[in-house]
């Protein structure tokens, strides 16, 4: 069927049928949907090299520390940079993508509040565990467990299995880190972290293929 060929038709006054009219739509929804993803595989993968690059970079500097001392000064403004720049990017598309959306396409009040308090409890967390002698407690890992959790509870409820996916490896990540080592641990965050983020735009970019 030759959608150009009937809207043609349509708008010279021939005969527009319900069938075309639900194609001409659904031609249309995908389009938007692709054109306003709010986590486009462009982004993703722009996240996916940045990631990659900060913490690769702090990597590069920690591993032949002895005893291990953590970041060195040089390497806080690439840190602080990759987040500043990451958040702008995200937020900019977000709010973009989410214009004037409402329902369970965004996040409620409920849910947000979920999210900080999990970044809240990680960084209590993190305190009592480095202040107890924990090592790992400050690795860049140990971070993520917590919000993955939540993450993937939060996505579960919404049945978003790519998302619940998502959560799951960041917990894993978090997981492997603790045995990595604190040096270790920022090269399991860069190429764990970059992979995840590859995944998610890979399998956004099939869904948006077969749609």
């Amino acid at each position: 069927m030759n959608h150009t060929s009937d809207t043609a038709a349509a708008g010279n006054g021939g005969t527009f049928g319900p069938e075309q009219a639900a194609a001409l739509l659904d031609q249309t929804t995908q389009r938007a949907r692709r054109k306003f993803q709010a986590s486009p595989p462009w982004l993703l993968v722009t996240r996916a090299v940045l990631v990659l690059a900060a913490l690769g970079a702090i990597w590069l500097s920690v591993r032949g520390q002895h005893p291990y001392r953590g970041p060195t000064a040089a390497d806080i403004p690439v840190l602080v940079g990759f987040i500043v720049v990451n958040f702008a990017a995200t937020v900019a598309v977000r709010r973009r993508a989410t214009a004037g959306v409402s329902g369970r396409s965004r996040f409620s009040q409920g849910e947000i509040i979920v999210l900080v308090l999990a970044f809240v409890a990680t960084v209590l967390a993190m305190a009592v565990l480095g202040a107890a002698g924990v090592s790992f407690a400050w690795y860049p890992t140990s971070v993520l467990v917590i919000p993955g959790l939540a993450w993937m509870v939060l996505t579960a409820v919404r049945g978003n299995w790519r998302e619940f996916a998502t959560g799951l490896a960041i917990v894993v990540i978090g997981i492997v880190g603790a045995f990595a080592g604190p040096a270790g641990s920022w090269a399991i965050a860069a190429v764990g972290l970059c992979a995840v983020l590859l995944g998610d735009a890979a399998a956004i970019a099939w869904q948006q293929r077969r749609a």
